[in-house]
């Protein structure tokens, strides 16, 4: 029995009314790979900002167990959301150090929690499965708990970046949810090489998930701004979007940068 979280059942909640709103049409495979209790990763595929959310709401509905979601620091500086994050009991992340982030993530797993992380960092809008960072096999590893591979295709037309989808391109959205078979983790070889074989083959699992999902999805995507260029669709491709988000990197450097040297010093 998982103890009930009042803030965490109030956030699902307004999830529910908006996917339910939204008429959110989700098509789930692999739930039995959902474990009923104890500590395991979930990688996520990242195409929307809303994708946290559906993996939240399918799992919930499922064994009504809540998953701890590593998020950006920035979003926990707001005084609403960050309140809220923290009743989650989600974890902060500093991009610049991340080393308390991670021993609150072990420790989360340590203590039989659902650990959500998107181990391609920031949404991906080639809707392809980018190169990962080794967090998610590191964290898995250190904690002895398995990765559960997910991918989600769909969510990205709800609200993703660089599209702003009208209400009624949201309305009546089919979502596929495909939740793969757990990856044990190897404590046995701790050199990188070994965690980057690790995320190599998390990628690629990741990647056939989404396969898999895009093969069944219920909309032909041919010329649609919200299908992958090797699908015939529009989105960038995996070097265009590369090229475009090392860009938007650089100028938020410059501009924290700036933003530094702008403040007075006494």
């Amino acid at each position: 029995m998982h103890k009930r979280e009042l803030i965490y059942s109030t956030a699902i909640g307004a999830g529910r009314a908006l996917f339910g709103l939204l008429r959110v049409r989700p098509t789930v495979t692999g739930l039995e790979h959902l474990p009923a209790t104890g500590g395991a990763v979930l990688a996520i595929t990242h195409f929307g900002y809303l994708d946290f959310a559906l993996v939240e709401w399918i799992t919930w509905r499922h064994n009504r167990r809540h998953i701890r979601f590593m998020a950006k620091k920035g979003a926990f500086d707001h005084p609403l959301i960050g309140a809220l994050l923290r009743g989650m009991k989600h974890i902060s992340v500093d991009m610049d150090s991340g080393r308390e982030a991670y021993a609150q993530a072990v420790d989360a797993l340590h203590d039989g929690e659902l650990l959500g992380v998107f181990p391609e960092g920031g949404v991906n809008a080639s809707f392809t499965v980018r190169e990962l960072k080794t967090g998610a096999v590191r964290m898995a590893q250190a904690a002895n708990v398995p990765i559960i591979p997910v991918a989600v295709w769909g969510g990205h037309r709800l609200m993703t970046k660089n599209h702003r989808s009208t209400l009624r391109e949201r309305v009546g959205v089919p979502v596929g949810i495909r939740f793969g078979q757990p990856i044990p983790p190897d404590t046995a070889g701790p050199a990188d090489r070994d965690v980057a074989a690790h995320t190599l083959r998390l990628h690629d699992t990741l990647q056939s998930l989404v396969d898999a999902v895009q093969a069944e999805y219920p909309v032909p995507g041919a010329g649609a701004w919200w299908q992958p260029a090797h699908l015939g669709g529009t989105a960038p491709t995996p070097a265009e979007a590369a090229v475009v988000e090392a860009e938007r990197r650089r100028r938020k450097a410059a501009e924290k940068l700036a933003a530094a040297q702008a403040k007075p010093r006494f």
